[in-house]
């Protein structure tokens, strides 16, 4: 049953009329976080967050379904100043108020009863890369606190910064990008 709500959530089918319910991403439990080696001396972590999205889960057609989302590229937190700077810098992202970054499914593949490879597009820097996200259904049913139903899920992938032309100072800062997901979306009114 989980693999069924799974590939609903997440699924990008058809764009003609059926019957889904939407539900709105809760910007305020949903982060990504990214990681990457910084000289072969230590791991640096950046999050994003404050970010909008929208699952429209058809529980009965699950190929129907789908996700989209999309964050502000001045969102990005590094937990150091200077380097936020930096990433918004020429050297990166060479960022502006309104610039986003997107990602809208585009397929997937159940693997298991909670988990399901998906497919999408990746947007950011001006340039659209498909890219796969393991992803893992946490949890779907009402929230104990707001009283609607809720879903929960978690995701990983692996980017190169090249692909998106930020690969500054690559090979010696890792071109490699891990990236974690944690989501949580409400049924919308």
């Amino acid at each position: 049953m989980k693999s069924i709500m799974l590939a609903a959530a997440l699924t990008l089918g058809a764009t003609g009329a059926f019957a889904a319910d939407k539900y709105v991403l809760d910007a305020s439990h949903s982060q990504v976080l990214f990681s990457y080696d910084h000289l072969g001396f230590s791991t640096t972590y950046g999050m994003f967050s404050g970010f909008e999205g929208e699952i429209m889960f058809d529980a009965d057609a699950p190929a129907s379904s789908s996700v989209s989302v999309s964050m502000p590229v001045m969102s990005m937190f590094t937990g150091w100043e200077k380097r936020s700077g930096h990433f918004m810098s020429d050297d990166f992202f060479g960022a502006a108020e309104g610039d986003m970054v997107t990602f809208t499914s585009t397929a997937i593949e159940v693997t298991g009863e909670d988990t399901a490879k998906i497919t999408g597009d990746l947007s950011m820097n001006d340039v659209t890369k498909s890219v796969v996200l393991d992803a893992k259904l946490n949890k779907v049913g009402d929230h104990p606190m707001a009283g609607k139903p809720w879903m929960g899920f978690d995701a990983t992938t692996t980017l190169m910064r090249s692909d998106f032309g930020l690969g500054k100072f690559a090979p010696a800062i890792s071109d490699e990008v891990e990236v974690k997901i944690s989501l949580e979306a409400m049924k919308a009114e």
